[in-house]
Order: structure tokens, then sequence, then C-alpha cells
């Protein structure tokens, strides 16, 4: 039996294979980095409407604008797409536009949460 060759440096071909490789697969890892960074932003959204609807509902409990309030808890990005409504049994539910990828663009996607202090809000 004759001994395994081994290679000893690499030549020119492998090294443009090596950068085609990576051309090829630059594109599929900035995909995923783009999916999970919109993954994280809708996280992120959900996150914040929470926050800003039991801001509001605090608000709407002591008789203040429970609109102001929520705009006040949600950063200015957000702020501009925020829907508030009083929900009918009592309480407050805010949604928000989730951003696309950069806070200025805004996808169609809206998250959305409800709180309420317990009581009946009329």
């Amino acid at each position: 039996m004759a001994p395994a060759r081994t290679r000893i440096g690499s030549s020119a071909a492998d090294s443009g294979q090596a950068s085609v490789e990576t051309v090829a697969v630059l594109p599929v890892a900035l995909a995923v980095a783009a999916v999970c960074w919109q993954l994280a932003l809708t996280g992120h959204a959900a996150w914040l409407s929470a926050h800003a609807a039991r801001a509001a509902a605090r608000a709407d409990a002591v008789g203040a604008n429970a609109g102001s309030a929520a705009r006040s808890a949600l950063p200015a990005g957000l702020e501009r797409r925020l829907r508030v409504e009083r929900l009918d049994g009592g309480g407050i539910r805010v949604e928000v536009r989730v951003p696309f990828l950069l806070n200025r663009w805004s996808s169609p996607i809206t998250v959305g949460a409800s709180s309420s202090l317990g009581g009946t809000n009329q």
C-alpha cells in the first residue's frame, strides 16, 4: 500500500475558489441578518406597545389623556404610527406599526397590546 500524498501549500485555483464561495455566501448571510434584525424590531415594537398601553391605562384611570400618555411612552419613530382606543369593558388598546429594517421605513405589520387596571372606566 502506497503512502497517502499530502499537499503542501495551495494553488491559485484554490484561492480563487475560496473567493467565489465567499461572494456566493455573502448575500445569504446578509439576508439572514436582515431577517434576524426585522424579528428583533418586531419584538421590540411589541414590548414598547405593551409599555405604552400600561402608561395609557394609568393615565385613563386618573382622568388624563390616554393618547398623550401612550405617545410619551414611545420613541419618536413609533409615535407617528400610534393608534390608541378605549375598550368597551374598560382598559386601553395601543397599536403601533412595526418599523421595517430602518426606523424611517414602515412595514404593513402592526403589533398591539391591551392594558387595564382592573376597574371599569366609564
